[in-house]
């Protein structure tokens, strides 16, 4: 008698990003980065970027949402696009489409990249009292360099598709690959950074 072949089926202990992107390949490099690009925690390993969390109700705790949420929030502007959640999540999953077709890399990991990249290290502000100020170059905290890369990513999307033949998943595609490779020429994220970093230099 044959013995009975018991077929094994694999389940997903994991969610991947819209059911096809791993969180294990994506690895956040700068020790910094650590607490506030959210992937490796359960919280953040979600199917999609829609946990609709109050991240804004205690302060820092937005660090926590999922990076992939927070850009999805930031392309939600101006005006006609503000609270068109569904319609940012479609533009990033066609926009990490084509990274991957272009690249062959996962497109997480090309988003984290970017991210840790985009944010300037330096900055500056103005010190002084009595009417006399001078500005002064500081340290940027990890938090906030995130929250200037996911600006700056958005509004580098927005500012070079409009009035464009250029669709705004593809402007998002080439934005993302530009600022991980660090293209000052092609990315807006990058030549902001840069920009900022050479004032807050000559303030030292």
């Amino acid at each position: 008698m044959a013995e009975e072949q018991v077929a094994t089926v694999k389940f997903a202990n994991q969610p991947k990003l819209f059911g096809k992107w791993d969180y294990d390949e994506v690895q956040v490099t700068d020790q910094c980065f650590k607490d506030y690009i959210a992937v490796q925690t359960s919280k953040s390993r979600v199917f999609v970027p829609h946990t609709a969390g109050r991240y804004q109700r205690k302060k820092f705790r937005k660090a926590q949402c999922p990076i992939v949420e927070r850009l999805a929030g930031a392309l939600m502007f101006h005006g006609r696009n503000t609270g068109k959640k569904v319609k940012a999540v479609a533009i990033i999953r066609h926009a990490f489409e084509i990274v991957h077709l272009l690249t062959g890399k996962n497109p997480l990991a090309v988003l984290s990249l970017a991210v840790q990249r985009g944010g300037a290290r330096e900055d500056f502000t103005k010190v002084g009292t009595g009417g006399v100020a001078k500005q002064q170059a500081v340290d940027v905290a990890p938090i906030r360099r995130v929250n200037e890369a996911v600006h700056n990513l958005a509004k580098g999307v927005r500012d070079s598709v409009f009035k464009k033949m250029k669709t705004i998943a593809e402007a998002l595609a080439d934005e993302l690959i530009a600022a991980a490779n660090e293209d000052g020429q092609k990315s807006y994220t990058i030549k902001k950074r840069d920009e900022l970093e050479k004032v807050a230099k000559t303030n030292r």
